[in-house]
């Protein structure tokens, strides 16, 4: 189990000047940008400018706050403009973001295509027990608690979270919302479970 807050996670700026990442978790650990299998990171986007072209990358995102942005590519353009609504393209697209407005927020998930598999969703209910050989957790919005067997649950609250990989004991845990009733309906959280592609072949 790794915890991370976005108030503590180092911030990176772009080589261009147009914004900055968080990354939230890699893997492998220390993989750079030609090597890594899966990677999640928080980006915030000051200016319009081309995405970066990741060939062989299945990508997801979604807006986290701020006023979104208009993607465009030459086969397809989208509006990442409501939060929290997952949106994924091929990394092999040259993508080009307008600003809507004001910086964005974004929430990505890359995963190197045929190696891992999996879907970045915005949940309101309790997920687990974890099955996927790896994954991620967040909380948007409310307090959550993270429950592992024989130990005491650990709250987490907005921009706070949890990632695990190959190897760690992620089996039996759960993420629930901490308050019930109506305030329970209002919580909301990241959930990322990942699984190896049955044709691997990564190296």
């Amino acid at each position: 189990m790794n915890f991370f807050d976005l108030a503590t996670t180092p911030s990176t700026p772009w080589k261009n000047g147009g914004g900055s990442t968080q990354e939230l978790a890699c893997w492998p650990p220390g993989a750079d940008m030609n090597r890594f299998e899966w990677r999640v990171s928080l980006a915030t986007v000051d200016r319009p400018g081309p995405f970066s072209v990741f060939p062989g990358i299945d990508r997801q995102i979604m807006l986290l706050g701020g006023d979104g942005l208009h993607l465009r590519s030459p086969a397809w353009e989208h509006r990442l403009e409501p939060r929290w609504q997952p949106f994924s393209f091929s990394g092999d697209d040259a993508v080009d973001g307008a600003m809507l407005g004001g910086t964005s927020k974004d929430f990505n998930l890359m995963l190197r295509r045929g190696v891992w598999r999996g879907a970045l969703n915005v949940v309101s209910e309790a997920q687990g027990p974890v099955a996927g050989e790896a994954g991620l957790a967040m909380v948007l919005e409310g307090e959550w608690l993270w429950s592992v067997p024989g130990a005491a649950p650990q709250r987490l609250c907005a921009g706070q979270g949890v990632w695990w990989a190959e190897g760690s004991t992620a089996l039996g845990v759960q993420l629930a919302p901490a308050a019930t009733g109506t305030q329970a309906a209002a919580a909301r959280a990241v959930w990322i479970a990942l699984d190896r592609a049955a044709d691997a072949n990564f190296a």
